[in-house]
């Protein structure tokens, strides 16, 4: 028997232990067991009752199930618990249910599939089941190392820790700052909050770009900044591509576009940006000479030490700079082989 089948036959075990047709209805509508969770409205509806009187049955109903379940009175239940439990171990303990799903099937689980996961956590004595809101997603973890209000704690301290760090944080980084067995369980935690997101190794908040880029522009910061030097746009875009970025679908144009019209990426040579928080400054060849003889003063600067420092911040050639240098209107030479700025 494989995965699939285990648990379906403990769905339909545990389905078979209520014993009102209508009763089994509500548990498989809930759920979406037979393809389609729905509504306390809508299943109130259906069956002529109200919204609470469904929500009534329903509690009745788990209730029931969860003491057959620790009774051990749902066959084949013992055998999935142990399946669904090994999976989480190596998970951290913890993980949202359509990747806890994703991992006992070993493909992508359909909807009814995810929706048999969570009503197995719902019932076993084994299982705590975090349930969807705006802060959390639908998990399911371990129910010896936590319940449903531990699991949220614990992600809530998480987000605390990197909300107060205001920066991206390593795995290795909240682990000195928790009292975590190993540092698979801090990220098998991290991964159930809606409130954070994590790239490239960098955990934050997913509001943060540099964690969750939601647009060109931001992808384009994330890569030059964890290319830590100067990059062509052709090379922007083929890192995105690679990237684990949710969508690379991006044309190289877009990128070039994007480029010239954000204040954060400065053009330093030909087709090649860097980061302005790198200390580059946007300008032309002319105007980097400008801006060193300036800070000169009277003294003025040697060839060398002009095109020295010109190649910090652009990617030219070094006869690029020789021939700015040789702009009268700008520059005036002093001596054999010094520059100072025009009078």
């Amino acid at each position: 028997m494989n995965n699939a089948e285990t648990i379906a036959k403990a769905i339909s075990n545990s389905l078979n232990i209520i014993e009102q047709e209508r009763e089994r209805e509500i548990i498989s509508r809930r759920f979406g067991l037979n393809g389609h969770k729905e509504t306390l409205e809508q299943i109130g509806e259906m069956l002529s009752i109200t919204r609470e009187r469904v929500r009534q049955l329903e509690k009745a109903i788990l209730i029931r199930l969860r003491i057959a379940a620790e009774e051990g009175k749902i066959n084949d239940l013992a055998a999935t618990e142990k399946l669904i439990i090994r999976n989480l171990t190596e998970m951290g303990r913890v993980a949202r249910a359509n990747d806890l799903a994703k991992k006992v099937l070993g493909k992508e689980p359909t909807a009814t599939q995810k929706a048999e996961f969570c009503f197995l956590g719902e019932i076993s004595p084994a299982l705590s089941i975090v349930a969807e809101n705006d802060k959390y997603h639908t998990a399911i973890g371990i129910a010896e190392y936590g319940s449903e209000k531990d699991i949220r704690n614990k992600t809530d301290e998480i987000v605390s820790i990197v909300k107060n760090n205001k920066a991206p944080m390593t795995v290795d980084e909240l682990d000195a700052q928790l009292n975590y067995e190993h540092p698979s369980h801090i990220e098998a935690i991290a991964h159930v909050s809606k409130l954070l997101s994590t790239l490239n190794g960098q955990w934050g908040l997913a509001k943060w770009p540099t964690v969750n880029p939601k647009n060109i522009r931001d992808k384009i910061f994330v890569v030059l900044e964890e290319h830590k030097e100067p990059m062509h746009f052709n090379d922007i875009a083929k890192a995105i591509s690679s990237s684990d970025f949710k969508r690379k679908d991006v044309t190289v144009q877009a990128i070039h576009n994007e480029l010239i019209k954000d204040s954060r990426f400065v053009l330093i040579g030909r087709g090649i940006y860097a980061l302005d928080k790198w200390g580059y400054s946007k300008g032309t060849v002319a105007d980097i000479i400008t801006k060193i003889l300036k800070k000169a003063g009277d003294e003025g600067l040697s060839r060398k030490e002009i095109v020295k420092q010109v190649l910090k911040e652009r990617k030219v050639k070094e006869t690029t700079v020789l021939l700015n240098l040789q702009n009268k209107e700008l520059y005036t030479r002093v001596g054999k082989d010094h520059y100072k700025i025009a009078a």
